[in-house]
């Protein structure tokens, strides 16, 4: 598809997608926030990708939500009270429809990393980051909220330290996010696209399916004890293990070959 404010790139089951403002450090105005939700649903629905790619142009990830967007609504509040609402609600539903995902999804931080690009970067299943990359939640410091944001800054990082952020108006650079493990591994900016090949390599050795699975229970352990969720586990475990990737996996093993979703 062509896209106005995202650049798409297939190779094969991983889906690249690449926030395409780099005049205003891929700052997410509403369209693109709908042509995120849009190139999800496609890959989620074509029966091919396995893996969506998230990353900026320009040398950023993205410097957060654009304010034009917020302006405008402003103007219209007389018509429409909900208008911020509308806007900021559209933004959660991006965050929530990308944690939710069974795809795999990693994203590659570098620049910018601030406000809404800050919530990718944390629904990320695996985020890692260039030397450049800086990660800011600037949301405070201008009298904004950063309301999306929240729950998974909470997730990603736990209470206290999300607490931190939020009332400094929070600025890391690519080590402390890694110490704090905002991201996974750091790499120089030459390095990035080897060790994005590695990552991927990595994970189109797991069967598609048992990821999507895994991801489901996951979600739910937040949330449950495990005491709660032994049934749902078993039941879990139950329908992989006697589904087509079960057999196939386990049969691939003891014949010591590669499983057939490995690419040959």
């Amino acid at each position: 598809m062509i896209y106005e404010t995202l650049l798409e790139r297939i190779e094969g089951p991983v889906l690249h997608l690449t926030l395409n403002r780099p005049e205003v450090r891929n700052a997410m105005s509403l369209t693109m926030v709908q042509e995120l939700r849009q190139a999800l649903a496609a890959a989620e629905s074509d029966g091919r990708t396995r893996i969506v790619v998230l990353s900026g142009g320009g040398g950023h990830f993205c410097a957060g939500a654009d304010l034009k967007d917020m302006a405008l609504a402003r103007t219209q509040l007389v018509e429409d009270p909900f208008a911020l609402v509308k806007i900021n609600s559209a933004f959660g539903n991006l965050c929530a429809a990308y944690a939710d995902t069974g795809l795999a999804l990693v994203a590659v931080l570098e620049g910018s990393v601030m406000g809404g690009g800050l919530g990718l970067a944390c629904v990320a299943d695996v985020a890692i980051a260039g030397t450049s990359a800086v990660f800011r939640l600037p949301e405070t410091t201008l009298g904004m909220v950063p309301a999306q944001v929240a729950p998974y800054l909470v997730e990603r990082l736990g209470y206290s330290e999300a607490r931190r952020l939020a009332v400094t108006g929070g600025r890391l650079d690519a080590q402390q996010a890694l110490d704090l493990r905002l991201v996974h591994a750091i790499h120089p900016a030459g390095a990035l696209d080897a060790a994005l090949d590695d990552l991927v390599d990595e994970i189109l050795q797991c069967a598609p399916g048992a990821i999507a699975a895994t991801k489901a229970l996951m979600a739910k352990a937040r949330l449950q004890s495990p005491t709660a969720l032994v049934h749902q586990a078993a039941q879990a475990f139950s329908a992989a293990a006697l589904g087509p990737e079960g057999v196939e996996g386990t049969t691939a093993f003891l014949q010591k070959r590669k499983a057939r979703w490995v690419p040959q």
